[in-house]
């Protein structure tokens, strides 16, 4: 019989209180960590998309992914259209998180799958669909193509994977960040 105690929320749903790093790695406990965000916080969708950029430009797309599920979840009646939106909008901020951790097999499925799930929706809230569609794809390709490479070089003895970065690129989540919404006529960077 398990009688490891679990750690609770305040309303008594198991949460680990452990902190986590900048990728949403848990710690050990009393390890100094990154603050989590909060769960269940109903945003508009414009202050939605400022916060999960805020995070993606910070290099933590763990948090964004949270803030991006946060508006997955709050889709209900009148809004229930755009849920997979937010839910693959969420996947392409988790699949980031998975390529930054070194998940190169897991962030690009993460990728695919979030952009296969938002392709269809037409621009709404100044979210840059295509844009998003076209930086996902490319950057699984990108984890595909170094993982493929590994694989091939694996059993040269003069080479270790692991720690070539060319062979086995790190990835910055927030050089890799993605824009959320589209450039406005006038600002380049299409922080609208």
């Amino acid at each position: 019989m398990n009688t490891t105690r679990r750690d609770r929320d305040p309303e008594g749903r198991a949460r680990n209180a452990r902190p986590r790093d900048g990728l949403g790695r848990p710690l050990p406990y009393g390890a100094p960590g990154v603050e989590r965000q909060p769960e269940g916080v109903v945003r508009t969708p414009g202050e939605t998309l400022r916060e999960a950029q805020r995070l993606l430009d910070a290099g933590l797309p763990f948090h964004a992914h949270e803030v991006l599920e946060d508006a997955w979840k709050a889709c209900a009646g009148e809004r229930e259209e755009e849920r997979e939106l937010w839910r693959g909008l969420a996947q392409l901020a988790v699949g980031l998180t998975h390529a930054a951790r070194g998940n190169r097999a897991g962030g690009a499925r993460l990728l695919r799958r979030g952009a296969e799930r938002i392709r269809a929706f037409s621009p709404v809230y100044g979210i840059d669909v295509g844009g998003l569609v076209e930086w996902a794809r490319g950057l699984a390709g990108r984890l595909e193509g170094a993982a493929e490479l590994v694989v091939e070089l694996v059993a040269d003895p003069g080479i270790d994977p692991v720690i070539d970065p060319v062979i086995d690129p790190v990835i910055d989540p927030a050089a890799e960040a993605p824009r959320l919404v589209a450039p406005r006529p006038g600002d380049a960077e299409g922080r609208g």
